[in-house]
């Protein structure tokens, strides 16, 4: 099913800025869709002079941001009326903070004069940019969504001013608690004091300087892929081969990638900690391209079968650095051109890896398994006569996930493959694994293996924690010593001993 919330031209008009559909606020208060922050629903209490009684929460936001606001502490002072009982819960003290001493006088007055009454005319003028509430992207149901980048604009601009309702906590009682945070306020407290979080919000005031300054004309698309349990592969019973791969120690996804189908290391909850501390892949390439933040709005948490892919985002940023050293370095004009729906030629596809409290049961079958078919979904396409663009990827999983990245390579490599795709992989500075991934793959093609029988080869050395606490092989080791047993004119050979479950450490 997809849900259009602005006027379709087709060819896109390049130059002007798609209209919103329908013409007039039309709204919806229900399980399906976003709750706006202008729904005549969006009620809060006011307690006045000992009496309470229930406004309507627009009106509150309105009269909030009715005169102009010179002062940290007045903006702080606006977010709180329609947030109230957050009075003695939200601390301001890290924004107030950079706001008047990380920031120049000059950088400062530039957000007073210019930044924030961005946003402001932004958020305000929802019911005029974004007429339709935007439908959620639940779990287990296959959707797209797409809108303007001035849509997008404008539902961020709220979320700046936290004002969409009932988004301010995650407690599991909850009603959006499998949604991801969306409202800012855990940027403004910045509670672990980090320099690459007020980098974060440099990233994001010059994006709002720059679509305040002028109107994007855009559109992106999102999209919730779901293949049911029974769809997916057996991999032990794949009889398909590797596909083309090619592996670099430099370049980005992003940029190197540029045209083919990248690769967002996700958290199951998109954006991950992008409204918090977190400066990794997934929350760098959220702030350079802050339209994919959007999609922390509408969509649900992501399961095992899933994955999202977005289509047009824009970047607007350049940096430098990562996670603690993540620095925002200036504009970046984005030239990348558009097709026919006004979308950038840019396709992010978000998949999420299992965190690991203990690195070895990686190997273990189940979680093999698991993270093959997740990234089998977020690689394949349904139409079969079409050519598909490459993969580019790199260490998905690994890091503070604790995955192997010489096991997550394979992995990806064996999913792009049966979704008849070739692998870009960028291994971000590491020569030695470059190397290493590029020898196994070139001895794997030289086998002919098909990706049943090293699915097969990787359940065994999986099976050696059970026997052992930590094999005297590594991973690649292993597959070396059992590559050498297999004939090199096909993988019959090799079939026969990776059938045979008595394998183990000793025998090498």
């Amino acid at each position: 099913m997809v849900t259009v919330i602005y006027d379709i031209k087709v060819p896109h008009i390049f130059e002007s800025t798609p209209v919103p559909h329908p013409s007039n606020y039309e709204d919806r208060w229900d399980n399906d869709h976003v709750k706006m922050p202008c729904s005549v629903s969006n009620l809060y209490p006011v307690h006045t002079e000992g009496n309470s009684s229930l406004r309507r929460r627009w009106k509150l936001i309105e009269e909030a941001y009715s005169k102009p606001i010179s002062s940290s502490f007045e903006l702080e002072k606006a977010i709180l009326c329609y947030n109230s009982r957050y009075n003695q819960i939200w601390d301001f003290k890290q924004f107030h903070l950079f706001i008047n001493k990380v920031l120049s006088t000059s950088e400062s007055l530039h957000f007073f004069e210019k930044t924030l009454p961005g946003i402001v005319s932004l958020a305000i003028k929802m019911p005029e940019k974004v007429t339709r509430p935007p439908v959620l992207l639940l779990r287990q149901r296959a959707r797209s969504t797409s809108m303007s980048q001035l849509q997008i604009a404008s539902l961020l601009a709220n979320a700046f001013l936290c004002t969409f309702p009932r988004r301010n906590t995650q407690k599991k009682v909850s009603e959006f608690s499998s949604f991801p945070d969306i409202n800012f306020i855990r940027l403004f407290e910045n509670k672990s004091k980090c320099k690459h979080v007020q980098e974060k919000l440099k990233c994001l005031f010059h994006y709002f300087d720059r679509v305040s300054e002028k109107e994007p004309t855009g559109v992106v698309t999102f999209t919730r892929k779901v293949i049911h349990e029974s769809d997916l592969p057996v991999w032990e019973n794949v009889e398909e081969t590797l596909c083309s791969f090619h592996v670099s120690s430099e370049g980005s996804i992003e940029k190197e990638g540029a045209g083919l189908l990248q690769m967002d290391f996700a958290n199951r909850y998109i954006g991950g900690g992008v409204l918090g501390w977190g400066c990794v892949q997934e929350e760098i390439r959220f702030v350079i391209c802050p339209e994919l933040i959007v999609a922390c709005l509408f969509t649900e948490m992501m399961e095992k079968n899933e994955a999202l892919v977005i289509t047009g985002a824009e970047q607007y940023c350049r940096h430098s650095g990562y996670s603690s050293t993540f620095c925002f370095e200036g504009d970046f004009v984005d030239s990348t051109a558009r097709d026919s729906y006004g979308r950038r030629l840019c396709k992010i596809v978000a998949v999420d890896a299992v965190k690991f409290r203990k690195k070895e049961v990686q190997y273990k079958t189940n979680f093999l398994s698991r993270e093959l078919s997740k990234a089998y979904v977020g690689f394949y396409c349904p139409k079969k006569d079409v050519p598909l663009v490459a993969v580019a990827s790199g260490n998905w999983g690994c890091g503070a996930y604790r995955g192997d990245p010489r096991l997550k390579c394979l992995l990806q490599l064996m999913a792009a493959s049966l979704a008849r795709r070739d692998l870009l992989y960028f291994t971000f500075g590491d020569e030695l694994l470059r190397d290493d991934v590029f020898a196994m793959y070139s001895v794997l093609k030289e086998k002919n293996m098909s990706i049943g029988s090293l699915y097969k080869i990787l359940c065994q050395y999986g099976e050696l924690y059970g026997e052992a606490e930590s094999p005297s092989l590594d991973l690649y080791g292993y597959l070396y010593a059992v590559l050498d047993t297999c004939d090199s004119d096909g993988d019959m050979d090799c079939n026969s001993q990776t059938n045979d479950t008595t394998i183990s450490e000793s025998t090498f």
